[in-house]
């Protein structure tokens, strides 16, 4: 092929490839647009369907009503209109009274998820996470069913407050992207007398995406056994991490077992050291993490960890516990 015709092939390729980048951005950005429009309409119709109601009718829209709308309704615009669905909207309009609220990023699959949610801080917070961390609906799934939020909330120096922090980046502090205990099912590793910190750290890489998803937004991965070098010996760092939003690298430990002082000690030693190694000029100072099986209430309260400032502990469950099991670690955690 002569000099000429391969030039303009790789600039026709260019162009091609350009031209595609702007159709498939506009197409993404017109499925999410039309979207967003049926929710409005979704939220539009429960308060159409509640105003109604409350003027005067609530006894019958139990019984008749509503059951003749819907019928009405799915005969001319077919399946999602059914007295269920009716219900949901209905539900929607009362927990997101505000519509200008609404984040357009979410769609109805993430709204009707959302209204499982109770706690009216917890829902709102799930929301704006979930649309300012492109959630999908099964993640945020996922997140609520492990009680994300109130994991998170149990290790914010005890604040009923999350959003704020959220809110203003400024004022975001370590303590305020850490939670406990962490929820690792996705591993699928059992607790067995012959499981190690090189299985559990394998696990965790090869399932990066979710583990992640779990240790919140702003962690950026950056290495595994991570050497430090320091005279003749060798130290190693199971996993390296950078948060954007803290502008800072996180250490992370694993640790089988029962926490203990040394750990903690090796801990301090590590982030000493990458910072002295590592630590760019406009790096904050590199926080550490240590991921164990089973927290020594002990050594977190009469150790340097009780500062909350650098170094953090906190347990991994490798199953997903009931919804009862995480309420009682939670709340356990909220004690101490």
């Amino acid at each position: 092929m002569e000099a000429k015709n391969i030039i303009e092939t790789k600039n026709s390729n260019l162009l091609f490839n350009a031209i595609s980048g702007i159709i498939n951005e506009a197409r993404g950005k017109a499925y999410r647009a039309v979207n967003f429009v049926m929710v409005q309409a979704y939220w539009e119709i429960g308060r159409l369907i509640t105003d109604d109601e409350l003027n005067g009718q609530r006894a019958a829209y139990g019984k008749e009503v509503l059951k003749h709308l819907a019928a009405r309704l799915t005969k001319e615009y077919g399946k999602g209109f059914d007295e269920r669905e009716l219900r949901k909207m209905c539900q929607f309009y009362k927990y997101f009274q505000i519509r200008d609220t609404l984040r357009p990023e979410l769609s109805w699959s993430h709204y009707r998820r959302l209204l499982s949610v109770e706690n009216e801080k917890a829902r709102v917070w799930y929301m704006n996470e979930a649309a300012d961390a492109t959630w999908s609906t099964r993640q945020l799934d996922r997140q609520i069913s492990t009680l994300y939020y109130e994991r998170l909330l149990a290790s914010r120096d005890k604040s009923p407050v999350i959003e704020e922090a959220k809110e203003k980046m400024s004022q975001l502090q370590p303590q305020d992207v850490f939670h406990d205990p962490y929820v690792l099912e996705f591993l699928n590793l059992k607790d067995y007398p012959a499981l190690h910190e090189s299985n559990v750290e394998k696990a965790l890489i090869d399932n990066l995406q979710s583990f992640l998803l779990e240790l919140g937004t702003g962690f950026c991965f950056v290495a595994r056994q991570k050497r430090m070098r320091y005279g003749d010996d060798d130290f190693y760092i199971d996993l390296v991490f950078y948060h954007s939003r803290l502008k800072c690298h996180v250490l992370i430990d694993l640790k089988m077992g029962k926490l203990t002082h040394a750990d903690v000690g090796q801990m301090d030693s590590y982030i000493r050291m990458f910072d002295d190694l590592y630590k760019a000029e406009d790096d904050n100072p590199t926080i550490g993490l240590i991921l164990c099986s089973e927290k020594n209430e002990a050594v977190a309260r009469y150790s340097v960890l009780a500062d909350g400032k650098q170094m953090f502990a906190a347990k991994y469950m490798t199953y997903l516990p009931t919804e009862e099991e995480l309420t009682r670690e939670v709340e356990r955690v909220l004690k101490n």
